[in-house]
């Protein structure tokens, strides 16, 4: 195009004066770099004026090559190199046209503690205010899951006026809370009946209330209503309970997010009526476009340029990043209603237009002081072309005479590859020592002096589980995310069946399968709020129903009275010691002996199972034996069964009288009674994959079960 301007004035190139006397930075450099950018009808030339290009030593002695692996540690090596550039007072600027690698860059930097003066900016959409509105707009779905209220509660912006130190306190006791025994999705009334325990919580979930569970409109509305009321919310949010103003809109991300929103109302009535899908879209499509920079908080030698601003700026470290093929440069878009041809007699620019400003780009950038030239060798998930301008330069520098056995390329490559190495360096991790298989052994007046039943197991398979729950007095957290696991499904089937023995009498199985039935799906109704887990539930209560309908009709002629749920204990004098209990059922029969059930919503442990580690069954026939059931006495016991109430429903007897039980219960005791004995990590799991709620805390992982547990003693 510049050829094209002198020919209509009648001129040539010696007419053109240069812009100023200085000398260029890197005269050698930039005759290489305008011979190797020669278009490709003229790269023949490169054998005619090639052997004459001089001081490549000086062309090629300030440029570093870089090839990383991949962007991640492309990002890091330009990182590192700013860093030093920053400790050394010098400018150095990155030029890409990727985005995602200016992102990466400046969240390593982040780690220093410094931030690039980017002139893109960052998207609105990833700044606090921008996150926290999408976070507001996130309320209007139909069901309220605690995860989406605790990250809008947990967001810096929220409650931000004052008294935001007990805003966060009351957000720690909600979390607990939510995650011991919240709902699966929200209302008011579960946040009121928390709030109901503690009466200095009831004014902040009024608050909460007032602004979470507000109606948005319904139906299609005109889009400054939608952006009307999405403010109103955040504002209230951000100003908390007393009400003063918030931080939403202070610094530059809150005021040109700000402007952003006050565009889009003055607008909102060109597009009328929209509904709150539609709003998303279009809220987010200007978040995502919008840009802010905030020049108070950006340090001032590092820079991030796009091509177009690099034009007309120079810096001491020029490095241009993600220098491969669709980068840099990028493709020309095609266009849909115009080919080449015509585009070409209609007097329009052809697409490789773009491609020789890009190349026009590159050779003003390279000519700076100090060049970096970075790429990676893969993308997520395929390798990468290096860009046409590297290959030329490496095209050319190879067929170039060398001065030693080493090329011009090597040079430069080895650079790079000590900043790669620099990269490695950082990121190797530091060597630790492995710990050991913990078997750790507390005081025996900190030892637990009262288990459950269901604990006696975890002390035989995995005994460092009862250290950490019983004397730590440690526990595992639960999900915010409430999910239709399968202890929850075992939990909901126990109390159906205990409501469904309630109901008997019946008069015949038809009967009672259709009570059991019923039942099932009015609790499963209420209690289960997810369509397709109720729906695969109630399937599986239809697949055992007539099998345990049947059953159930023999026990029932058998028996006095059922017992549910029912709670009991025994004491060992001599141990001290208290073992407990609960029953899912026990049966007082006709001729004065009970029997003892334990429903199982998957597989029931084996007898061999049973006499050696699931204990649980076992125990509770002790229990009952000795009179440790309240209101039953020491009874006979006739038998005792699992039932099981998987796809393949059966029932399995215990093996009551093929082991002395309670010995074996008070052998174990008295062996955790020794100030000796540890409470080993992973003692007999069951099968080798099976993860324990404190893996992490014995550091399994860097001990295998093959070594030998470690017995240390604890002062506590």
């Amino acid at each position: 195009r510049f050829s094209r301007l002198l020919n209509a004035l009648e001129l040539t190139s010696d007419h053109v004066i240069p812009w100023t006397a200085a000398e260029p930075q890197a005269a050698a450099r930039n005759r290489l770099v305008s011979l190797a950018l020669r278009p490709a009808p003229v790269t023949h030339h490169w054998r005619q004026e090639g052997p004459h290009l001089t001081k490549l030593d000086q062309a090629t002695q300030d440029i570093t090559w870089l090839e990383a692996p991949n962007q991640r540690v492309e990002a890091k090596a330009i990182a590192l190199r700013l860093r030093q550039a920053a400790e050394l007072g010098q400018t150095a600027a990155v030029i890409t046209p990727d985005r995602n690698l200016t992102r990466r860059i400046s969240t390593a930097l982040a780690a220093w503690n410094i931030t690039p003066d980017d002139s893109a900016g960052i998207p609105l959409n990833l700044t606090a205010p921008g996150r926290f509105l999408l976070h507001v707009l996130d309320l209007a779905q139909s069901q309220l899951t605690s995860e989406t209220l605790l990250v809008l509660l947990k967001h810096p912006l929220t409650h931000s006026g004052s008294e935001r130190g007990q805003h966060l306190r009351n957000t720690r006791e909600l979390e607990l809370y939510l995650r011991r025994s919240g709902p699966a999705f929200l209302t008011a009334q579960a946040l009121l009946q928390w709030a109901e325990k503690e009466d200095h919580y009831r004014p902040w979930v009024d608050w909460i209330n007032a602004n979470v569970f507000d109606q948005w409109p319904q139906g299609p509305q005109p889009l400054e209503n939608w952006v009307t009321h999405h403010r109103k919310l955040a504002e209230g949010l951000s100003a908390g309970l007393v009400g003063e103003d918030g931080e939403l809109w202070e610094q530059a991300p809150g005021r040109d997010t700000k402007t952003e929103i006050e565009n889009l109302t003055r607008y909102a009535p060109a597009a009328g009526d929209v509904e709150l899908i539609d709003y998303t879209a279009i809220l987010r499509g200007v978040l995502s476009a919008g840009q802010t920079r905030d020049q108070n908080h950006v340090h001032s030698n590092i820079l991030i340029w796009g091509t177009l601003e690099a034009r007309v700026q120079s810096a001491d470290l020029v490095i241009l990043a993600g220098l491969n093929d669709g980068t840099w440069p990028e493709p020309p878009a095609p266009d849909p209603w115009l080919n080449r041809s015509l585009r070409l007699q209609a007097g329009l620019l052809l697409p490789e237009r773009r491609i020789g400003l890009s190349a026009h780009d590159f050779q003003q950038a390279i000519g700076a002081k100090a060049v970096w030239l970075t790429r990676s060798l893969r993308s997520d998930d395929a390798e990468t072309v290096p860009s046409r301008w590297l290959n030329r330069i490496e095209n050319l520098l190879n067929g170039l005479e060398k001065p030693d056995d080493a090329s011009w390329m090597d040079h430069m490559r080895a650079r790079g590859n000590e900043w790669l190495g620099k990269v490695e360096a950082l990121e190797e991790p530091q060597v630790a020592p492995l710990s050991i298989r913990p078997s750790v052994a507390p005081p025996v007046a900190s030892r637990p002096e009262r288990l459950a039943v269901t604990d006696i197991k975890h002390l035989i398979r995995d005994p460092y589980a009862i250290y950490a729950k019983r004397v730590l007095n440690l526990r595992r957290l639960d999900p915010l995310t409430k999910s239709p696991d399968a202890p929850l499904r075992g939990t909901l089937i126990h109390d159906l069946l205990e409501a469904f023995l309630k109901t008997g009498p019946w008069t015949n199985a038809e009967v009672a399968k259709a009570t059991l039935l019923t039942l099932a799906e009015e609790r499963f109704q209420s209690t289960v709020p997810w369509p397709a887990a109720r729906r695969m539930w109630l399937a599986r209560v239809v697949r055992f129903a007539e099998w345990f309908v049947t059953h159930e009709m023999k026990r029932q002629a058998r028996i006095l009275s059922t017992k549910t749920e029912i709670e009991g204990d025994v004491n060992l004098p001599e141990l001290n010691f208290t073992l407990a209990g609960t029953a899912d059922r026990i049966d007082l029969l006709n001729d004065g002996t009970a029997h003892i059930y334990d429903y199982k919503t998957g597989k029931p442990p084996s007898p061999a199972q049973q006499l050696h580690f699931d204990k649980q069954l076992l125990l509770e026939v002790e229990i009952l034996r000795r009179g440790g059931f309240p209101g039953l006495g020491p009874l006979k016991v006739a038998g005792a069964t699992y039932i099981g109430l998987d796809n393949a429903p059966s029932e399995l007897p215990a093996p009551i009288d093929e082991t002395d039980v309670w010995s074996d219960f008070s052998k174990l005791i008295r062996a955790y009674q020794s100030p000796e004995q540890g409470y080993a990590a992973r003692r007999a799991m069951l099968k080798a994959d099976d993860a324990s709620d404190y893996d992490h805390l014995a550091r399994y992982g860097e001990w295998s079960t093959n070594q030998r547990a470690t017995v240390i003693k604890v002062s506590k």
